[in-house]
């Protein structure tokens, strides 16, 4: 399986690239609307073609680039089903593998952060690997506070979902805000300061005190997300850049599609 972990220093969020090595066929998971174009550049140069976006949740601190992958170069848009949104192409749910090539993804429904945030859980024949998206990062956990998110919820998602897996199992969140990378479900289980040896009310108690500021961009990224990463008329000046899909950057993915 090719594997990338790409990042996006705005958001501080990880894109994940998986390939199949038999097929070409790879599935960006998380992608960010501004690291599009260098996503796909990372697709080709591993000579691999585009082929799914996946979302772990429509997110609030930055616009996906699902719908700009699929205007660029004909990626199909994969949600969890439960989102219901009828700009994606596939749904996915828990209990219903979704193979890209010979990967299979074993979603998994783990809400908390949001009503219905999945998590995806890889086996490649070596590691384990499980991206948790927003729901568990490392030494932290997503926010629980805006959206439909559910400090109890989360935590059940997190102690029943995810730390009844091996403790080798691979932990890669959708941010991270401090330049680590990866973790693994044992490490978390022992040392993440919201979880470790913690109840479901201290864990409440916890979530209920951060009184963080609201994410900069969640005014537009929510509407713009739950349309598949379009962009609202009031995103501001300074983040429309990346919104438009020009006539140049279709050629250039059309050309590049054809060398594929």
């Amino acid at each position: 399986m090719f594997f990338r972990q790409l990042f996006e220093p705005d958001s501080s969020t990880y894109t994940y690239l998986l390939g199949c090595p038999y097929t070409g066929e790879t599935v960006l998971i998380d992608p960010v609307l501004e690291t599009a174009e260098r996503d796909l550049e990372v697709i080709r140069d591993l000579g691999l073609k585009p082929t799914y976006t996946l979302e772990t949740h429509i997110h609030a601190d930055h616009l996906t680039g699902a719908r700009k992958l699929r205007a660029l170069a004909g990626t199909r848009i994969v949600v969890p089903a439960m989102e219901r949104l009828q700009c994606a192409d596939l749904g996915v749910e828990e209990g219903v593998p979704f193979r890209v090539g010979s990967i299979e993804i074993q979603p998994l429904h783990t809400p908390g952060h949001t009503a219905t945030h999945h998590a995806y859980l890889v086996d490649d024949g070596t590691h384990r690997l499980l991206f948790t998206g927003d729901a568990l990062l490392i030494d932290a956990c997503g926010r629980t506070d805006f959206q439909s998110g559910d400090p109890r919820a989360l935590y059940r998602s997190i102690m029943q979902k995810f730390f009844t897996l091996p403790d080798e199992t691979l932990v890669y969140p959708a941010h991270d805000y401090e330049g680590r990378r990866v973790s693994s479900i044992g490490q978390e289980r022992r040392r993440n300061p919201r979880l470790a040896g913690k109840s479901e009310a201290e864990f409440v108690a916890i979530m209920e005190g951060l009184e963080l500021p609201p994410p900069r961009k969640i005014e537009f990224a929510v509407p713009g997300n739950e349309q598949c990463g379009a962009c609202p008329d009031n995103v501001p000046e300074r983040y429309r850049g990346p919104c438009e899909i020009t006539e140049r950057e279709a050629r250039t993915a059309r050309r590049l599609g054809d060398q594929g």
